[in-house]
């Protein structure tokens, strides 16, 4: 057969063929191949369809034989992502308020290019972005690997910060002055994206959501306190929504049956020791703030800060002002 056109494209539109259409549950036949090619405007015959796959083969594409002689079928067996790893990627990608939903599904349409199509119709059933509360920045990947650039060039960076109004309106903060601060690490902490930065004028580490940042630039300047080196598992263990306190050693005493709600919390480097039958003491370093009391008074009476006396005093003193606000409240609707 005299070559057609398009012949050099033959090998990468099989590849993409075989790629898309065919599983375990879909292997196609030389025949239904070449029909496939034919799509395209690639003519094709069955001899040289042996010789693409043999040569794709060598190339390192999983292609699988199956069948009898006279019904010999093939498909792709191992790929570079499974299915089931598609849907925690696609759920990741859903689930994440700092990627906007229509960035959500940009993202996800591409995770789908990269299985068949009929386990591509499983992850678009899975997909459940409208009406999350996701974030309206459009341009926060970018910031990311503005960022991610400054971190590695250790470089100061400078941008505007946002703020919600009444009005439900982003809005600048400071009259939209810069922010100049050092990079020391990006958090990902209850699904949104954070940026640990130095802050010259304060003399500390500040926090800030990476998708109320705007206008991000990296700037020539070196990054300051280089010294300064964040683990940014161990540092999201103890800051509570990202809101920072006075990092001090806590203990707090709890039921044995539940320690497993400090060992999600804390990690297993936690100190533990015996109170009793039924109770256990345990010391772990915190950023003490109104967040990190919430979250010990959501636990119940069953969990109490033992440790230091001014941290359990300043527990009890917040909840005494929550409730007095309250009780205020109820007396002024009578």
């Amino acid at each position: 057969m005299a070559k057609s056109a398009n012949q050099k494209l033959k090998l990468l539109r099989l590849k993409d063929i075989l790629e898309n259409r065919t599983d375990e549950g879909h292997p196609m036949s030389t025949q239904q191949m070449i029909d496939a090619l034919m799509q395209y405007g690639i003519e094709a015959e069955r001899k040289s369809i042996y010789s693409d796959l043999e040569e794709l083969s060598v190339y390192g594409l999983d292609i699988v034989k199956c069948g009898g002689r006279k019904n010999q079928k093939y498909y792709i067996g191992d790929r570079d992502f499974e299915l089931a790893e598609l849907k925690l990627l696609v759920d990741a990608v859903s689930a994440s308020k700092f990627i906007s939903e229509k960035r959500s599904r940009t993202l996800i349409g591409k995770l789908s290019a990269l299985t068949t199509k009929y386990d591509a119709a499983q992850l678009n059933r899975q997909v459940y972005v409208a009406n999350r509360n996701k974030t309206v920045n459009e341009q926060v990947l970018y910031h990311i690997d503005a960022i991610h650039s400054a971190l590695q060039n250790g470089k100061m960076i400078s941008f505007q910060y946002m703020e919600w109004n009444a009005s439900k309106r982003l809005v600048v903060r400071r009259d939209g002055a810069l922010y100049r601060m050092s990079p020391k690490a990006l958090i990902w902490d209850d699904e949104n994206y954070y940026l640990v930065a130095w802050d010259d004028e304060a003399s500390i580490c500040k926090h800030f959501r990476v998708d109320k940042m705007k206008n991000i630039t990296v700037l020539d300047e070196n990054a300051h306190n280089p010294e300064i080196v964040i683990d940014p598992a161990s540092y999201s263990r103890r800051m509570f929504g990202m809101f920072d306190g006075k990092l001090q050693d806590v203990s707090i005493r709890c039921p044995i049956n539940r320690i497993g709600i400090m060992i999600d919390r804390f990690g297993k480097d936690i100190g533990i020791r015996a109170d009793g039958p039924n109770h256990c003491v345990v010391r772990t370093r915190v950023a003490v703030s109104p967040q990190f009391f919430g979250w010990m008074c959501a636990l119940g009476r069953d969990f109490t800060i033992v440790s230091p006396s001014e941290v359990a005093d300043a527990y009890l003193a917040h909840l005494k002002s929550i409730t007095e606000e309250n009780s205020y409240g109820s007396k002024c609707d009578e």
